[in-house]
């Protein structure tokens, strides 16, 4: 069931960017190590989330260059690669829980998120055609 409007999703996804983008220095981890993988991972995932929510066509976009379906894809397949980060550029013995529930959190959220923005936005979209 899809719960979450594109509106809503759009605020979530500018928070999720910036907390990705934080979240080393917030939580400590990007102080202990070298500032590598595990830090860079979420900056850059941090960085594009807000880059591609720019330029999504829904309520928080600043232009209508991807459809909505394509956001969410988009954020199922960084999910996942943020989930899995830290095995996959190896370092999980350092930290990996972040990573894993700010992962499964962006892939929950796009599951349940509608994939066509709102009528307003529509009718706005149609106005400015003509």
């Amino acid at each position: 069931m899809k719960m979450i409007g594109t509106k809503t999703h759009g605020y979530i996804d500018y928070v999720m960017g910036i907390a990705l983008a934080i979240a080393p220095w917030v939580l400590g981890f990007a102080s202990n190590g070298a500032h590598g993988a595990e830090t860079w991972v979420m900056v850059l995932l941090g960085a594009g989330t807000i880059l591609y929510s720019l330029m999504t066509d829904y309520e928080m976009g600043a232009s209508r260059i991807i459809s909505m379906r394509t956001h969410l894809v988009l954020d199922v397949l960084a999910g996942a690669f943020l989930a899995a980060s830290p095995w996959i550029l190896d370092f999980h013995e350092f930290v990996y829980a972040p990573h894993v529930v700010l992962g499964i959190a962006e892939i929950a959220i796009a599951l349940v998120t509608k994939t066509h923005p709102s009528n307003e936005r529509q009718k706005h979209s149609a106005a400015a055609t003509h």
